[in-house]
């Protein structure tokens, strides 16, 4: 029975497709009467011959090039459609079928879908219009095909003006998903956009981004390249030509899979809507539209492949349009998937981790030069646009990185040989403390000694050079918010407590020495030795204790430097920093004003020239200080305040106790009362002797004055009494001069200490 409907269709398609158009029925390709008519479009033949370059006359002319893969479809729905009429499925429903050629023409087609609109059970060949064709009974109730995209698209907006439904088996141009334009249209294979995708996964899955693109000049093949460019766009694949061939040349030999839909037809109405949810199984695999239309069928990926001389088609593998996969059934197809990657389609080479694609003067983003990423910058990926920045605040990388590194966190640590130096030249420094303080201690009776001020002068002063030179140690290790607090103003106090003390002796110094009445009697009342030291020391403290208050230091990461953390000490305050430094300069600056003042004294109590040498080295030593520490920066910062306090306090401690310490161990014949008393004397002598004859010439007419011996018993106000051993040389030799001179004296009191 199949053998002769196949004989008889034969026997009508081709002899009514090989003579011109004549009747409506002369158009039809193939028909057969039914309770439900469906409609058929299929592209029988190859094109429409026209006897002059352009037609003349508004007629179907005749079709030729005969193709025998689309004849087999039109077969193979009317072996469906007798299928089901033979069954039970739809009893007493006949299903019919009017089957038209389209000849690949867009032309042909849409008369066929006019014939289609036509009235149905109606004399005339007519199309009826109404504003509403819901009660309209047209002559078909759906229609399978057309087979091109571009045809399906004009069929299918004529089909729209009464939501026939329209089922195509291989239009798959992707416009046709957009169920707003094509309400109608349904189909039995994936949209291109899938197949698009798929192609893109493929090329990117085997290493490729240099590619060409054939394609047919119609709906189909533009609307698929634009869909293809905008995938391999998404995958980094750049398209190194595009060739658009005419339409309708090549063998069409697309499988597709029989649409059965029909099957599941239970009533004339909402036939459109019973298509969309129709659901059906074929071979284990369960099939159903999709909201747009579209079937879930997926692709077979297959590799042509010549092998001695003949072409032969592999099946390779299965693309899943659901999780975009490729599924891969055995293993030699698998090998030949993987070989895929072998084939070299590249415009340039690929760009290790750590370089970058540079795109060279080109319109491809394919083209590029590979650059290497710069510093602080990485590309962990092969081909990356752009190398990707490091968290500068933690993590570095070299030049051509292809990680961050972790920036090591650095100070000034105990292990380091420049510190290990420095905390080695402050031990030094608190045994030369220790060793003063028990030289001074076992001395203590010498006039050296005395001359100082005093043991207890001595140790006040030792013990601020012993506290400065433990404060470096608080520069050293990582910081900490108490060593940072701690290290300035253990140094700023104790050397302004230092400085304070050496102040008053300079004062001292200056007034056992003066003989200008005038400077005595100023100096005398400057002179208040607890007082001063406690002013001085207590102005420090505030600005000290406002400093911890307002602006404390605090320790900080410094991130500038590339590749390292600096762990430092923030002072906190500049001003106030900047504040306690001045005021320490303030107080050496006035102690070294009265010490130079004083420095020519006996060559055995020559200790306001050392406080003046002391003094410069102060100065020179901080002076050369604020420059390095506003241009220095890291972990060696610290190590530059270590070397100027070590350098201050060792010149104030050299100068003030070392020419002391020389006389009492090395040059102990002068460290006698008798000895002292002696170069005091020669010293007093001279400067008596200048003083008086400086006022003969300034007071000739002056009264003279008896210059009272101090070491009576009467004990005149004008030399109070004092244990130093100083002041009572001086006393000494006041009264010998004026013994031997009394005529070139003044007659007038003078005052000493």
């Amino acid at each position: 029975m199949a053998l002769l409907i196949v004989l008889i269709t034969c026997f009508v398609i081709i002899p009514a497709t090989a003579q011109p158009c004549q009747t409506p029925d002369d158009f039809v390709a193939a028909t057969s009467p039914g309770h439900i008519m469906i409609g058929g479009l299929f592209a029988i033949h190859e094109k429409m011959l026209s006897s002059e370059d352009y037609p003349r006359r508004p007629e179907i002319q005749k079709c030729v090039g005969f193709e025998i893969s689309n004849f087999l479809q039109t077969l193979a729905m009317i072996h469906s459609i007798e299928m089901i009429n033979n069954s039970t499925l739809l009893s007493g429903v006949k299903l019919g079928y009017e089957i038209y050629d389209t000849c690949s023409e867009v032309t042909v087609a849409m008369a066929a879908a006019l014939r289609f609109l036509s009235k149905f059970n109606c004399s005339r060949e007519i199309v009826e219009f109404k504003c509403n064709y819901s009660s309209y009974m047209p002559r078909v109730k759906a229609v399978i095909g057309a087979g091109y995209s571009e045809i399906s698209m004009a069929v299918s907006r004529i089909l729209n003006l009464q939501l026939m439904p329209q089922v195509s088996y291989v239009s798959t141009a992707e416009i046709l998903s957009d169920k707003i334009r094509f309400p109608s249209f349904l189909r039995t294979v994936p949209s291109d956009f899938y197949q698009t995708k798929a192609m893109a996964h493929l090329i990117q899955k085997s290493g490729w981004n240099w590619i060409g693109i054939i394609t047919t000049d119609d709906d189909y093949g533009r609307l698929a390249l634009s869909t293809f460019a905008i995938q391999t766009l998404a995958n980094n694949v750049c398209i190194a030509f595009k060739e658009v061939l005419p339409a309708f040349l090549s063998d069409n030999t697309i499988e597709i899979r029989i649409n059965q839909t029909l099957e599941k037809i239970i009533a004339e109405t909402h036939l459109l809507d019973v298509l969309k949810n129709v659901t059906f199984t074929d071979g284990g695999k369960l099939f159903h539209f999709d909201a747009h239309g579209d079937m879930n069928t997926g692709y077979d990926v297959v590799l042509w492949k010549e092998v001695n001389g003949h072409m032969t088609i592999t099946k390779m593998a299965q693309y899943d349009l659901k999780n975009d996969v490729f599924i891969v059934t055995d293993q030699e197809t698998k090998n030949e998937f993987r070989n895929l990657k072998q084939i070299q389609s590249k415009c340039s080479k690929e760009c290790s981790p750590g370089q970058m694609k540079k795109t060279m003067r080109s319109q491809h983003i394919c083209c590029y030069e590979c650059v290497n990423c710069p510093e602080n910058h990485y590309s962990n990926q092969t081909d990356m646009d752009r190398c990707l920045l490091c968290n500068n605040e933690t993590h570095w990388a070299p030049v051509k990185s292809k990680t961050c590194f972790e920036k090591e966190v650095e100070y000034l640590d105990w292990n380091d040989t420049l510190a290990i130096l420095l905390l080695a030249l402050s031990l030094l420094g608190i045994m030369f403390v220790l060793a003063i303080g028990i030289i001074f201690t076992r001395n203590l009776n010498t006039p050296v000694v005395k001359s100082s001020g005093g043991l207890m002068v001595c140790y006040v002063i030792l013990l601020c050079h012993f506290l400065n030179f433990v404060s470096t140690g608080f520069f050293v290790g990582k910081p900490q918010d108490f060593t940072c607090k701690t290290r300035q103003m253990l140094f700023g106090v104790s050397f302004t407590l230092c400085i304070s003390c050496i102040l008053t002796k300079s004062l001292k110094i200056l007034l056992a020495f003066s003989f200008d009445p005038k400077l005595q009697k100023v100096l005398k009342c400057l002179y208040k030795p607890l007082p001063i030291v406690f002013a001085c020391t207590g102005t420090q403290v505030v600005i000290c204790t406002l400093w911890l208050i307002f602006a404390a230091p605090a320790v900080e990461e410094n991130v500038s430097l590339p590749r390292v953390i600096i762990l430092e000490c923030e002072e906190g305050s500049s001003l106030a920093f900047g504040t306690m430094l001045g005021y320490i300069a303030l107080l050496a600056f006035v102690c070294f004003l009265f010490a130079f003042k004083g420095r020519k004294l006996p060559e055995n109590y020559n200790e306001a020239k050392f406080i003046t040498f002391g003094m410069l080295i102060y100065f020179i030593a901080w002076a050369t200080f604020i420059p390095v520490y506003a241009t220095t920066f890291g972990k060696y910062l610290p190590a530059a305040e270590i070397i100027v306090i070590l350098i201050s306090n060792y010149g104030v401690l050299c100068c003030t106790f070392f020419p002391k310490c020389y006389i009492i161990l090395c040059k102990r014949d002068t460290n006698t009362k008798s000895a002292f008393l002696k170069t005091v004397y020669s010293y007093s002598s001279h400067s008596a002797g200048s003083l008086a004859v400086s006022h003969v010439s300034l007071d000739s007419t002056n009264t003279s004055v008896t210059i009272t011996n101090p070491s009576s018993a009467g004990k005149p106000a004008a030399w109070p009494k004092s244990k130093d051993l100083g002041t009572q040389a001086f006393a000494h030799i006041c009264k010998e001069n004026a013994t031997s001179a009394p005529k070139i004296w003044p007659r007038k009191r003078i005052s000493s200490i």
